[in-house]
């Protein structure tokens, strides 16, 4: 799967000023309403908060990708958002959270959404490449990272 076609630089919040998980969810959300793909904001914001409520989406090295199925979407929508600040996202490793990566898909079309989160996290893996978007000045700084 090719970032581009999912994120582009309107899709990137850097300086997240939220403390908390729901707090982080909804300045993402803010992100992912730009695309004009989300129809509706409440029902999204549902979708997600359900699937934190089964499991945290925290995983390892201050990365958490919340996401949710819903009909609020017609197909993939992606941001990302990064924080100064870490946020506890009961991460996996029980380490505070920076880099986030929000998705909502269709309910039923699975496919570019584990597509999307295959390619995500394997680019999260080097720590390189964690360090250089959390010291990014801009949006496209960003998308150049994830994108190369």
């Amino acid at each position: 799967m090719d970032l581009k076609h999912v994120l582009g630089k309107d899709s990137i919040a850097l300086h997240l000023q939220g403390r908390t998980k729901e707090e982080i969810i909804d300045e993402l959300l803010v992100a992912a309403g730009k695309s004009g793909r989300v129809r509706d904001i409440k029902a999204a914001r549902r979708a997600i908060m359900e699937r934190e409520g089964r499991m945290s989406t925290g995983m390892k090295h201050g990365i958490a990708i919340p996401h949710g199925k819903t009909d609020a979407v017609s197909d993939l929508v992606a941001c990302i958002g990064v924080s100064d600040n870490g946020v506890d996202f009961e991460a996996l490793d029980q380490v505070d959270c920076r880099i986030f990566i929000l998705t909502l898909s269709p309910a039923d079309k699975t496919g570019p959404h584990l597509q999307f989160l295959a390619e995500v996290s394997l680019l999260f893996k080097s720590e390189e490449k964690r360090a250089a978007i959390l010291a990014s000045a801009t949006q496209e700084e960003v998308l150049k990272i994830l994108t190369e």
